[in-house]
């Protein structure tokens, strides 16, 4: 589903001026502002200043002046949370690409990734690849193309089956219903392979593709093959861990390490949108 484009879009570091208008309405609907009490601070400013702590991993107080004082920066993304401001630039923005014939439910994939957490916090466990360090866990659903669908968290020994069903219940839009003549299939790895996994990809209506335990898919060489379907989800969570905000987990709070997960799924699909629109022009 990948376009080929003269100008690709450069990293976000900033919020574009289009990408400001739909969430400026999504803001005005959410969080309106209060009719009594302190101004709030330049609202676009303070999305970039979240942006850059995404992107660089910076401590919240050494966040540059520009973006406003940081103790005020870091207590309206603690309102955004609480009014679930981030999932839903998220949905608006999958729905957008939807609109474009840009989603492809056909072939969905799903994964998890473990990653540091540096001052533990909820929803965090011993790390088996870290010495049992505390650690997190990102399990992540994409549809066909790498697009993130769905995300939650959890300690990092927390094994990827068991957080399967979460994860496909906690799709940011409302997934399309599968039909005979239009199923919808989902690919696994091997961690996926037990009844749990198998019991969980039946309940929810998807023709199942789990790689066997054991089992070495060869080429016509008797070389090592991969599934062609399935190594989307793995570039996806190489895509959200160049942001160094979520290669490692800062946050004591699970709720506000999910933000940033949720922001940088929906940034991902902002630069489709704006891969779409480039070749409708």
């Amino acid at each position: 589903m990948s376009h080929p484009q003269e100008n690709p879009l450069p990293t976000i570091w900033r919020v574009p001026d289009e990408l400001w208008h739909t969430i400026e309405a999504l803001l005005l609907e959410l969080d309106p502002p209060a009719r009594t009490g302190r101004p709030r601070i330049d609202q676009r400013a303070a999305l970039d200043g979240i942006i850059y702590r995404l992107r660089t991993g910076c401590q919240w107080n050494q966040l540059p002046k520009a973006f406003g004082d940081d103790a005020s920066v870091h207590r309206t993304m603690q309102r955004w949370v609480d009014r679930q401001v981030f999932p839903a630039i998220w949905a608006h923005l999958v729905k957008a690409c939807d609109e474009l014939g840009g989603v492809d439910y056909a072939w969905q994939a799903a994964d998890g990734a473990m990653g540091k957490a540096r001052f533990g916090g909820d929803a965090t466990g011993p790390n088996p690849t870290d010495r049992g360090k505390k650690g997190v866990k990102r399990s992540i659903l994409v549809e066909a193309d790498g697009g993130p669908l769905s995300v939650v968290i959890d300690g990092a020994n927390r094994h990827d089956t068991k957080l399967l069903a979460a994860t496909l219940e906690a799709m940011v839009v409302e997934r399309p219903e599968p039909s005979r003549a239009q199923p919808q299939h989902l690919c696994l790895d091997k961690g996926y392979d037990n009844p749990t996994g198998h019991e969980t990809v039946a309940r929810f209506g998807y023709i199942g593709h789990i790689r066997r335990i054991g089992e070495e898919k060869l080429d016509e060489n008797q070389e090592k093959t991969y599934p062609a379907r399935r190594w989307v989800v793995e570039r996806t969570l190489s895509w959200l861990s160049k942001c160094r905000g979520l290669l490692v987990r800062y946050e004591k709070k699970a709720q506000n390490f999910l933000a940033l997960l949720q922001l940088a799924c929906g940034l991902l699909w902002y630069r489709r949108l704006y891969r779409l629109k480039s070749v409708l022009r």
